[in-house]
């Protein structure tokens, strides 16, 4: 066992973070404590600079098997995943601290809980079996059961926690139910019998519908179509902080573990699903993308864009291949520092009394021509125009269902799909654009906007990499080709 802890130095020094912010909070003076954010931004950092560790990733790169039990996995998905969480939980915590003083209690609590909620997301990407899979998807559950709902005072925070609850609950049966099923017939919660007895099990009915409810409960988690109604209730009512962490740490913390088991531990099933599949990444695609076209606020507009985006995601899981597996992490990255930007900005502007409407960003070229410049790509971005990160994350995505199509014309529908909803958002994406520089409000001379220098480095952090990613994605590819490379299942434990 003492050998085996080395393997989870990542999670156990963030979970010590969590608890030492909890501590600190104790002995520091109230007018102080937004500094915890920025030092456990700064701890988050140190975690991160640590997992490029020759040590760390010569270990990394020599493990071969499961360990605890054939629970935990470590290997260059896991890694890569574990490294992408401490970038967010990096981002959301300088921005929660801007916005620490409209919660007027917990400061230190809702740094704590980012923290906790991040330790969740690292244990997932490591996930190798059910019981593993279940305890980190629920430890971020509840987290963000606490996120959400944490400013008591606003009637739209408590019901979106409540929302929340209800339905993440639901989604919690469903997967408990179909780990019931699983186990009943494969006789194991682990994702290498799981692999080993394919032929047989890929025979029972009992065992697709354990499959088919686990499949829902991350459904819930992605927000995929059916199990999308909770978003943008949530993403409105949500602090701002929480929201942009939900919308890229739980996203892809449900797609690692889709990986997990989609395409390392029953790929059999998933190309049983095909059709299934392909059906539900087109309706989340179209769903998104035409709810998104009324939106007036902000922060729904983005909850249904995410939508769409999940259904963009799911093109890679129906891809089954290597391929497919590199354009899901490469379009991640990308997305997270688009959304991180969009939300930034955003929270920007309602801290300086504007609303969360469209109508909000009119004058922002003028108030702030960087955080402009900023949003404009952050929308370009989202919406698929070259030569940003989104375009060349869709264009892997639809590469790699292009590759598989031939002979299957439900492969040709979905790729019809996905350029019509980029038509789509390429629409309503321009309605930002056209505000941020042809808006105006008043004839009034606009106050300039005022932006924290940590903001300020995190804002330049995303719109280098999002220039970055979509006119050098050379690099990137190949350390998301890397990674997905490494997606397996092992056939022995320790």
């Amino acid at each position: 066992m003492g050998d085996q802890l080395k393997f989870v130095q990542l999670e156990m020094m963030v979970v010590a973070l969590g608890l030492l912010v909890l501590i600190a909070d104790l002995a520091m003076a109230p007018s102080r404590r937004r500094m915890l954010g920025y030092l456990s931004a700064a701890g988050l950092f140190v975690v991160f600079l640590l997992s490029f560790r020759d040590g760390y990733t010569a270990l990394v790169n020599e493990s071969t098997e499961a360990f605890f039990n054939s629970r935990y996995k470590v290997d260059g998905l896991a890694l890569f995943f574990k490294r992408f969480f401490l970038i967010a939980g990096i981002f959301v915590l300088v921005f929660a601290v801007d916005f620490s003083e409209r919660l007027r209690s917990g400061m230190a609590e809702y740094y704590s809980f980012i923290v906790f909620a991040l330790s969740g997301m690292m244990f997932a990407a490591s996930a190798n079996d059910f019981s593993m899979l279940f305890v980190s998807i629920e430890l971020i559950t509840i987290t963000f059961y606490i996120l959400v709902s944490f400013q008591r005072h606003r009637l739209h925070s408590l019901e979106a926690g409540v929302k929340y609850l209800i339905l993440g609950a639901v989604s919690s049966a469903f997967m408990i139910y179909g780990i019931a099923l699983v186990f009943g017939e494969a006789g194991s919660l682990q994702f290498d019998d799981l692999h080993a007895q394919q032929p047989e099990l890929i025979q029972s009915k009992v065992f697709l519908f354990g499959m088919l409810f686990l499949f829902a409960g991350l459904a819930f988690k992605i927000s995929a179509f059916p199990f999308q109604v909770w978003a943008p209730d949530v993403y409105q009512g949500a602090p701002t902080p929480t929201t942009a962490f939900l919308a890229v740490g739980s996203k892809a913390a449900g797609f690692v573990l889709l990986i997990r088991l989609l395409v390392a531990a029953v790929p059999e099933v998933t190309a049983e699903w095909t059709s299934v599949l392909l059906v539900i990444s087109a309706l989340t695609i179209l769903y998104g993308n035409l709810c998104a076209l009324p939106q007036r606020n902000l922060k729904r507009l983005l909850a249904y864009s995410g939508i769409a985006n999940a259904g963009y995601l799911l093109m890679g899981i129906v891809a089954q291949s290597v391929a497919g597996t590199t354009a899901i992490l490469y379009y991640l990255v990308g997305y997270l520092f688009t959304v991180m930007a969009a939300f930034m900005i955003i929270n920007l502007l309602t801290k300086e009394g504007e609303g969360e409407d469209i109508s909000c960003l009119a004058g922002l070229s003028q108030r702030s021509p960087f955080l402009a410049f900023a949003m404009t790509l952050a929308a370009v971005s989202l919406a698929g125009i070259p030569p940003l990160a989104g375009f060349f994350g869709k264009f892997l995505l639809v590469k790699s269902v292009a590759a598989e199509a031939f002979g299957n014309t439900g492969y040709f529908a979905l790729l019809a799909v996905a350029v019509f909803g980029v038509v789509i958002s390429i629409y309503y994406y321009f309605g930002i654009v056209r505000a941020i520089f042809w808006g105006r409000k008043t004839e009034e001379q606009p106050a300039p906007l005022s932006v924290a220098f940590p903001v300020r480095v995190v804002l330049c952090c995303c719109v280098a990499a999002m220039l970055y990613l979509g006119l050098l994605p050379n690099k990137p590819v190949k350390w998301a080709k890397d990674a997905a490379e490494k997606v397996e299942v092992t056939s022995t434990s320790k």
